[in-house]
């Protein structure tokens, strides 16, 4: 796959020849585009030394999407070809036959590029990634006899995005990732706990294949599993919660920021719905989504739409002003469109999504906010968790937890469970850290069926009694 490839080109008929049957298709439409997709991705796992998996796939295809109203016709298909796109036409464009709608003016594109083009793939090569993995197993089984388990991954995916619109306006972006994924199980006697680590983002492998990088992560998923090992159960009950910054930020993502994602709201299915302008977190609490950092996981050039992506204040000083927007739910909630229209890929419809979403610094010191706490939790680092988007509930499990007593960090507990209604938490927050960091790009984030990669970060907080889910007798 070239750099250069012009996907339109696949259609082997002229741009005009497929821009006609777009503007047919669109007729009488809201809205709509041509979206075309030309993708590669590849992994490679080694568990133990040994080559457990490894995959490679190319994927080619369009999609059509027609918008009427609050309908949505879309049809797709793997075949490039005139007579395939027609057949997408006929079927996507039917939802507009008898709308007599005012077809949307297009986005305002801009100069701004987040990242490179180099396809990331083929380059190491196979043998060079393959020697890496071992390479991270060998270094982790050198710490000694504690360790029992090493898994080591490494992936890259690059993807050519091309939008043509009914107007003649069309928009090209070309997105590469990578990611390294390093997991350990520690063992005691009979006791075995895990720790992992996982970084990466839209650049080259150059970027973190460097021993000093890699041997930090490895250093890292170690450490959390010999944390692990000596955790004790986790108390259970009402307490105060300080949680770290960076990767925590997931459970901002999931309890908060799904039920600021336009479409939940303008359906009024989200615990945010109507609030606009009133206070849904404490003073001094501030989150945004923020598409525009550079080589960031979640960032996106322009979304697929064609929007560019934006730095979006979502609640400013505990107060809601905005939400996340694609452009037909911005169009029916008479907003503008945010730059989070958002698909897994060609054969799935675009919808508001998240891209980096972060709550932004305060003014106190981690020590400041450990110290204020006489009996509490810090959650370090998060897993699993569960969202209820209607309510607002939540349940996330910690992987890395504390216990704090008389304002000093003590033992590691295992098992700890928060648990809370996302708006009701944001207003429990009492205390704001000055060190904002975002995850080290690992994030993933599902919705209707759909995954896109996505970045979360916060600072250090103090959240007031807050339910804890613990496994103590």
């Amino acid at each position: 796959m070239s750099n250069s490839t012009d996907l339109l080109s696949l259609f082997d008929v002229s741009e005009s020849d497929v821009l006609s049957v777009v503007s047919d298709a669109l007729s009488g439409a809201d809205d709509g585009e041509l979206y075309l997709e030309q993708s590669q991705a590849e992994s490679l796992t080694i568990d133990d030394g040994r080559l457990k998996g490894g995959s490679f796939s190319t994927e080619q295809g369009f999609g059509l999407r027609a918008v009427a109203g609050e309908t949505v016709g879309y049809a797709h298909s793997g075949e490039m070809s005139l007579a395939a796109l027609k057949r997408a036409a006929d079927a996507a464009g039917a939802v507009a036959h008898g709308h007599e709608g005012t077809y949307s003016e297009p986005p305002q594109g801009t100069n701004t590029k987040l990242y490179g083009d180099e396809n990331p793939i083929g380059s190491p090569s196979f043998e060079a990634k393959a020697k890496l993995l071992q390479e991270i197993n060998a270094y982790l089984r050198d710490k000694g006899d504690h360790v029992r388990q090493v898994t080591a991954s490494i992936g890259a995916s690059w993807q050519v995005v091309e939008i043509l619109r009914a107007d003649g306006h069309r928009v090209r972006d070309v997105r590469p990732m990578t990611r390294l994924n390093i997991s350990v199980v520690g063992g005691k006697g009979d006791r075995q706990e895990s720790g992992s680590y996982g970084f990466g983002g839209r650049f080259g492998f150059e970027d973190f294949l460097t021993e000093e990088h890699w041997q930090k992560g490895a250093d890292e998923a170690l450490r959390q599993a010999l944390v692990n090992l000596e955790a004790i159960d986790a108390p259970a009950g009402t307490m105060d919660v300080v949680l770290g910054n960076g990767w925590p930020g997931v459970m901002l993502h999931e309890a908060v920021g799904h039920g600021l994602e336009g479409d939940f709201n303008r359906k009024k299915a989200s615990a945010f719905a109507g609030l606009m302008g009133e206070m849904v977190a404490a003073p001094g609490v501030t989150i945004v989504d923020d598409g525009t950092i550079a080589n960031r996981r979640g960032s996106i050039t322009v979304d697929d739409e064609g929007t560019p992506s934006g730095y979006n204040v979502l609640i400013e000083n505990g107060r809601l002003v905005g939400y996340m927007q694609d452009r037909q739910n911005a169009r029916l909630m008479g907003m503008k469109p945010t730059g989070n229209g958002r698909r897994q890929g060609y054969s799935s419809v675009p919808m508001p999504r998240m891209t980096n979403t972060y709550m932004l610094s305060g003014d106190k010191t981690k020590d400041e906010i450990i110290a204020s706490v006489k009996k509490g939790i810090y959650a370090v680092s998060f897993g699993g968790g569960q969202v209820d988007i209607t309510s607002g509930k939540f349940v996330f499990g910690c992987t890395e937890a504390y216990m704090i007593e008389d304002g000093k960090i003590g033992a590691p507990v295992k098992g700890a469970m928060l648990i809370g209604n996302g708006p009701e938490a944001m207003k429990r927050v009492s205390m704001v850290g000055n060190d904002m960091k975002l995850d080290t790009g690992i994030g993933n984030c599902g919705k209707a069926g759909q995954w896109v990669p996505v970045g979360v970060g916060q600072p250090h907080l103090r959240m007031d009694q807050v339910t804890v889910g613990g496994t103590k007798a």
